[in-house]
């Protein structure tokens, strides 16, 4: 094993395991930490939420307890982890993933749950408004989803010519159906094609990937998926292989080498999650606390790859990058 590797293991298991101090400190609130990911995928994301913690004056072993639960992509292992937190009786869920604030919000109805998500939650149902949450839900909304459309917008500007966009999405995923509608109906904008392609597994990844060759797509959008998020590398792998110029929801794609990728800075995300949770642990009632809406976006490009795939960049679009790694 690597050195890397192991201090990532190290790390990822250190996360896994309930904190010690929870029973060295019973007067200590505990923080249920509910992720549909993995904590090795996740582990600069709990830095930042415990940063956040710590910004809002409660440091992670001292002040508080964190105990973890994660769902490593399986969806359907979200609301049994949500009951396990519960009955633990924590003072706050943090959820992050859309799939893991709906499991939090079904198994209670009491404990305050302070999410980060990536969908629109008024229309998921977890809040009645962002400025007024009410009920015991608040949170970060990075809403990914609603840059779908500045995603094709991106592959069309680095690929004027480009008329046929594939579209890989996870059908387990809460509101699919909705997010097809609004890439379909933003490709018509620029009258762009879209073609979708569902996975939920590896395999089907795999299978969906042979399928999107074999349609020769003149370019891929990856919707923002946790489970994708897992099998980032798999997913670059894929597309360099085929040769499909993809647009990411995240710039972890484009460090893993992923042509380029626009999205939200999910370490922000969870710094902002663990300073709500700690105004929550202060006292403030989640339906009195708005949700905190991202704003900043970032386009990163991935040079090497730029170069593997032959394409030409405008300095119209180069104006509009934020980064470019290697």
């Amino acid at each position: 094993m690597k050195r890397r590797e192991f201090i990532l293991w190290i790390g990822g298991a250190a996360l896994a395991a309930p904190f010690a101090a929870v029973a060295q400190r019973p007067s200590a609130p505990i923080v249920g930490y509910l992720h549909s990911s993995t904590p090795v995928d996740r582990a600069r994301e709990v830095e930042a939420f415990r940063l956040g913690l710590k910004e809002g004056g409660y440091l992670d072993g001292k002040d508080v307890a964190i105990e973890y639960r994660w769902a490593e992509g399986r969806y359907d292992r979200l609301p049994g982890l949500a009951t396990e937190l519960v009955s633990r009786k924590v003072s706050v869920i943090a959820a992050t993933s859309t799939p893991a604030a709906l499991a939090a919000r079904e198994a209670t109805s009491t404990i305050p749950i302070v999410f980060s998500a990536g969908e629109d939650p008024v229309k998921l149902g977890l809040v009645a408004s962002l400025h007024r949450p009410g009920g015991n839900v608040t949170g970060i909304a990075n809403i990914a989803s609603a840059l779908d459309g500045k995603r094709i917008e991106a592959l069309r500007d680095l690929m004027p010519s480009a008329k046929r966009i594939a579209y890989l999405a996870n059908p387990k995923v809460p509101g699919q159906n909705s997010k097809i509608k609004d890439v379909e109906a933003a490709g018509r904008v620029i009258a762009a094609e879209i073609r979708v392609f569902n996975a939920s597994t590896e395999a089907e990844i795999e299978s969906a990937f042979a399928a999107i060759a074999q349609s020769r797509p003149d370019g891929l959008l990856v919707s923002n998926d946790a489970y994708f998020f897992t099998r980032r590398d798999q997913i670059v792998a894929l597309a360099a292989r085929f040769a499909v110029p993809t647009c990411y929801p995240f710039r972890e794609f484009a460090i893993a080498g992923g042509l380029m990728s626009l999205g939200p800075d999910l370490n922000r995300a969870s710094r902002e999650q663990g300073r709500y949770t700690a105004r929550v642990l202060n006292g403030t009632k989640p339906a009195d606390l708005p949700v905190f809406q991202a704003e900043k976006f970032e386009l990163i490009v991935n040079r090497k790859t730029v170069k593997k795939l032959g394409l030409t960049v405008s300095r119209n679009f180069l104006d509009r990058v934020n980064e470019i790694v290697e």
